[in-house]
């Protein structure tokens, strides 16, 4: 697979890079807490990281903490619970966005729905609540619909419903990684380069739709979407593309 090198490494001062995690630089698992982060990728990021002084972060709807925890020892700016929060250096406070979490009566009430659909899974990060159902893919038709009915039900506005990959996640509608980019993109050393976002996922659309704003770049991994300038086959080809990438940086370094 011809991979290149998107823009011009010889000013590295311009170039940021953002990656989505799940599907993106990892493989999707049966379970969030199953993910493998594969052996050298700490290594490269860390490398293309330093490279770009600092301006590679990680853009995820999993919390910053669960993030570190993958990826540890190595830390990276981040954007976490789908722009709930964010850290724009790896050594810096992580901000919360949206400290309110969803009401505890509409979470059990998810919580009911899932149980009632044996093999969905609850993930609960105080922000939002994501029911998964990878491992009882034929479950998704009545989850979608009893979930649906649930949140229509609820009536609250500023609640929305996130269609990912065999999952459904509840969250507040004022923030999402689009939103949360915009506002990475003003802190250093972001602020005034050039961005990459690649990602997978529908959630990560919300970042697509922000790269114009930067004269930035949108890659998707696994779909092929319209306006994206380049799709990666699988989160492998992601991999391998940095693992060249580092080494195209390191020579123009």
């Amino acid at each position: 697979m011809e991979v290149p090198v998107p823009l011009d490494l010889r000013d590295l001062s311009r170039l940021a890079l953002l990656l989505d995690v799940d599907g993106t630089l990892l493989d999707i698992a049966s379970t969030p807490q199953e993910v493998v982060v594969p052996a050298g990728l700490p290594e490269t990021l860390s490398h293309v990281r330093d490279l770009l002084d600092g301006a590679l972060a990680l853009v995820s709807g999993r919390m910053i903490s669960e993030i570190d925890h993958f990826f540890a020892p190595l830390q990276l700016a981040a954007i976490g619970g789908h722009g709930a929060e964010m850290r724009p250096t790896a050594a810096g406070p992580i901000i919360a966005g949206r400290e309110t979490s969803l009401d505890a009566e509409f979470k059990q009430q998810l919580k009911d729905i899932a149980c009632s659909h044996p093999g969905v899974l609850v993930e609960d990060k105080g922000y939002s609540l994501a029911l998964h159902y990878r491992k009882v893919p034929k479950q998704g038709v009545a989850l979608i619909h009893d979930v649906k009915h649930a949140h229509q039900a609820w009536g609250d506005q500023s609640i929305e419903l996130l269609f990912g990959k065999a999952v459904l996640e509840l969250k507040f509608a004022g923030f999402n990684k689009g939103t949360a980019v915009r506002q990475l993109m003003t802190y250093p050393p972001f602020a005034r380069r050039t961005p990459i976002f690649i990602g997978d996922d529908h959630t990560d659309e919300d970042a697509f739709k922000v790269m114009p704003d930067f004269n930035g770049h949108a890659m998707s991994v696994g779909r092929k979407l319209p306006g994206i300038e380049k799709c990666f086959e699988s989160p492998a080809d992601v991999r391998h593309w940095l693992g060249l990438m580092s080494g195209a940086l390191a020579v123009a370094s």
